[in-house]
């Protein structure tokens, strides 16, 4: 990987993962030369550990213009390679990080197997729940100043509509403009992790208790 800072980053959360009880089944980074872009992909099994969600993604995006940016921010990195690119260290753009994080439900679980003979019968009492748990989860992120989304994907049979896919996303962004060396860097990404997976567990445990409806 062409990113020495975001490299870093990679092996402090790889490392700050290994010491907690996380079942982790993919942990992976990616580079996208043409668009500038890097990433990591971590997705955490759920399925043994809650009853109504099968995983969580997380999902961290960077690029070459935020670490020219602090690169050139940072003490001891005065010999990095993208220093010398004058098209990433012309743009004036404040570094942060961006994560997205993704629930998945086990949609099975999460609506009814049968329907009242309704055709929107299972979508609306899925939709029950996930208006409990929308509530719930922004008074939890109100501090966050962060957007959260469901995505929904919607298919029918004899018996009417049924939901394919639950996902509740919620995108974070972590400014790091006051850094000013790769350990406060690894520090700041070490407490954001704590924070994250803090928040992740707290949206797990609202989710599960708010799915009422449990597949026959």
């Amino acid at each position: 990987m062409q990113y020495p800072i975001f490299q870093s980053v990679v092996n402090k959360i790889n490392s700050l993962l290994n010491k907690r009880n996380i079942n982790v089944v993919k942990f992976k980074t990616w580079e996208e030369s043409r668009i500038n872009a890097a990433g990591l992909e971590i997705v955490i099994d759920l399925k043994d550990s809650t009853n109504h969600l099968k995983r969580l993604d997380i999902n961290f995006d960077w690029d070459s213009f935020r670490e020219a940016n602090l690169a050139n921010q940072l003490n001891g990195t005065d010999k990095h390679p993208m220093l010398k690119e004058k098209h990433l260290t012309e743009v004036n753009i404040s570094p942060s990080i961006d994560v997205e994080l993704v629930w998945h439900f086990d949609e099975r679980k999460s609506q009814p197997n049968q329907t009242n003979g309704d055709t929107n019968y299972r979508i609306e009492k899925a939709s029950e729940w996930m208006d409990r748990v929308s509530k719930e989860v922004n008074e939890l992120l109100i501090s966050d100043d962060i957007i959260t989304r469901w995505h929904l994907e919607i298919d029918g049979d004899s018996h009417g509509k049924y939901l394919t896919a639950i996902n509740l996303i919620s995108y974070f962004q972590f400014p790091m403009t006051n850094l000013e060396s790769l350990n406060e860097v690894n520090e700041f990404v070490s407490r954001k992790l704590t924070h994250l997976l803090y928040k992740a567990n707290r949206i797990i445990k609202i989710a599960d208790s708010s799915v009422s409806v449990v597949a026959a």
